[in-house]
């Protein structure tokens, strides 16, 4: 996930956190804010760990709804990439035409390689930057506890002023806010959600903005033992540019996670013959 710029004046919360941290009186508060950071970092390692050596592969279904939208799909990972067919629009099974020209599209790109490198290398573009985004986050915010359980820790978030963007798609980094929650077991992160809590300026609001308030929830659960996918992505935000509608509207379910046997494209083409 991840979208993409102004951060509001936080000088005086800043102001205030240091004030309690360093305050005689407020030990336990220090305490907890240095149990918070040390719990992202540990999920931040986890996680690229993960990423590294995570080479599970897997079936599932998708339910995939945004504006002028709403589709049901059929997924199979491989080696090479995924494919996914979709089985409903709106709610409804694909007629027998729509099913064969479905069909017809997947047959034709799991025999296109320059369509399949094209595809890798935007896959790739899109994991550098997932992982650079998650590398950011201790550094990013100001990380506090909110509860804790035997299993989990649910850690707030707030835009750490001290935080210095170094490019326009960490920009956005500054001006949300919300909560984290990391299983204990692994330090894998369960649940990211949180807003807007000011305006995403593009070019000091002369290109676009994206409006503050805007929403996101992603969840992620354990689909095996040690084993995490992203199973749920909301992510609700408006805006405009150059006086046109912008913004991302979405909300995905992935769910029937089963391993997949698929060794190639091809082969996933063969499975989804029969979803």
């Amino acid at each position: 996930m991840l979208v993409r710029c102004s951060t509001g004046n936080l000088s005086l919360v800043a102001f205030t956190l240091v004030a309690a941290l360093y305050s005689p009186q407020n030990l336990h508060a220090q305490t907890s804010q240095l149990q918070a950071q040390q719990a992202v970092e540990a999920a931040v390692q986890s996680e690229l760990s993960a990423a590294q050596t995570d080479k599970s592969l897997w079936i599932y279904r998708g339910h995939d709804v945004t504006p002028g939208k709403d589709v049901t799909y059929q997924a199979v990972q491989t080696p090479d990439g995924e494919l996914k067919r979709i089985v409903e629009r709106w709610g409804r099974p694909l007629d027998g035409a729509a099913s064969d020209e479905e069909m017809s599209r997947i047959s034709e790109y799991a025999n296109d390689r320059s369509a399949q490198a094209k595809q890798r290398k935007e896959d790739a573009h899109d994991d550098e930057q997932a992982s650079s985004m998650l590398k950011m986050l201790p550094k990013a915010y100001l990380w506090t506890i909110v509860s804790e359980t035997p299993e989990t820790i649910t850690l707030a978030y707030q835009p750490n002023p001290a935080f210095d963007p170094p490019n326009m798609e960490s920009h956005v980094m500054g001006t949300m806010a919300g909560q984290m929650v990391i299983v204990k077991n692994g330090n894998r992160i369960r649940t990211l959600r949180g807003k807007l809590v000011g305006d995403i300026k593009i070019a000091f609001g002369l290109i676009g903005k994206l409006n503050q308030g805007g929403t996101f929830d992603i969840e992620r659960r354990e689909i095996a033992p040690g084993l995490w996918q992203i199973t749920e992505t909301h992510v609700h935000i408006g805006g405009h540019a150059l006086f046109k509608t912008i913004g991302t509207q979405e909300d995905e379910v992935k769910t029937g996670w089963k391993p997949s046997p698929a060794h190639s494209l091809p082969e996933a083409a063969g499975l989804l013959k029969n979803p």
